[in-house]
Parts: C-alpha cells; structure tokens; sequence
C-alpha cells in the first residue's frame, strides 16, 4: 500500500500538470488551431437584405419578354422572377447577369412616366460587364442583335473595352483587364487621347 506522503505528491504532480495544460496561452493557442482547421461559416444574407445593400440597375424596356429572351441569348442572363401586369406587360422581373441582379420592367408612363431609351431616343446610363474574355462576350451579344458603339480595343487604363446598344436602347460596355498601369502613364495617356 502507498504511503500517504506518496499519495498526495502524486496529486499534487497530477494537479500541476492539470494546470499547466489548461493555461490561457495554451488554451488560446488550442482554440486557434481549431479555428484555423474550421474555419466558421458565413451565413449568407437574406436575399432581399443584400439586394438592398448593393446597387441594381433597373431598366424600363418597350417589350419586357423579348428583352428577358435577348438578354439570356446576349449576356448568359438567368430569370430569378416575373410579375406580368393584368394587362399582361411586365410589372416587373429580376434577372442575374454575370452574378448581379438586373431588374426590369415594361413600360407604364400612365405611372410616373417611364419610358425605354428606345421611345425616348437616347440614353444617359451604361452598364458595365466585367468578364473573363471581352471577346467571346462581345461576339456572343452582337450575334444576339446587340449593335455596336465602339469597337473593343485595348485601352491605355489597362483594359480591353467596347460599348454595344441592345434592341431596347440600354447601352452596355463590356470589358477585360489586360494589364496593370501606373497613374501616371493612364494620365498621360488620357491627355494624349483627349487633347483640350
């Protein structure tokens, strides 16, 4: 039988050893071992929460259906929702293009006047596309019925970029980077490309 001076060193030596293990370094240390293992889930956002968060065209077109069907041949859009009108023009739809959400709708200037570019006759707004290969995006919307405004052409920022108009009078530029370029050398180049 064991001595009881024995019996209480071993649990002191055993309560020692409890201790050091379950330093707070040590602890710490454990916890950002399992962190770096696991790394914690982000929970997505609700959709509607992050479609208020970021900022999403709207276009008003003159035919809401043939822009859905020219913009999935022209951009690789994907329909997400539509509401038809009783009058059955479209009162609304959401589309993602290329990962952002572009909604629409037909025209209705009996509520607040809106019109497509196509009635108005011109346009203020472009939206930008930013894709793996200008080229092939550029091809595949002209084949659609998108018609050029500016051929692609490398540009002196570093990207290569052309503008297109599609059937409903909405104008889209679409681009790729292609290189990294200094200020400095954009600013020259851009006196050069816009003399006063």
């Amino acid at each position: 039988m064991a001595s009881k001076s024995k019996v209480k060193s071993a649990r002191k030596g055993a309560g020692r050893k409890a201790t050091t293990r379950s330093t707070p370094k040590k602890a710490a240390k454990r916890v950002a071992k399992t962190k770096a293992k696991k790394p914690a889930r982000r929970q997505a956002a609700p959709r509607a929460a992050a479609a208020q968060m970021s900022v999403t065209p709207y276009l008003v077109v003159s035919n809401g259906e043939h822009a859905i069907e020219f913009y999935k041949k022209a951009f690789g859009a994907v329909e997400q929702y539509r509401m038809p009108a009783p009058d059955g023009r479209l009162m609304h739809a959401s589309l993602t293009i290329n990962g952002s959400t572009v909604m629409l709708s037909d025209e209705f200037p009996e509520h607040g006047g809106n019109r497509g570019p196509d009635m108005v006759g011109s346009t203020t707004v472009s939206i930008h596309l930013h894709v793996p290969s200008a080229d092939k995006a550029f091809e595949r919307a002209v084949a659609a019925g998108a018609t050029v405004i500016m051929p692609l052409a490398d540009m002196f920022w570093g990207d290569r970029f052309g503008k297109l108009r599609d059937p409903f009078g909405h104008e889209w530029s679409i681009a790729h980077h292609v290189r990294d370029v200094p200020p400095a050398e954009i600013a020259a180049a851009a006196k050069k490309a816009f003399p006063s």
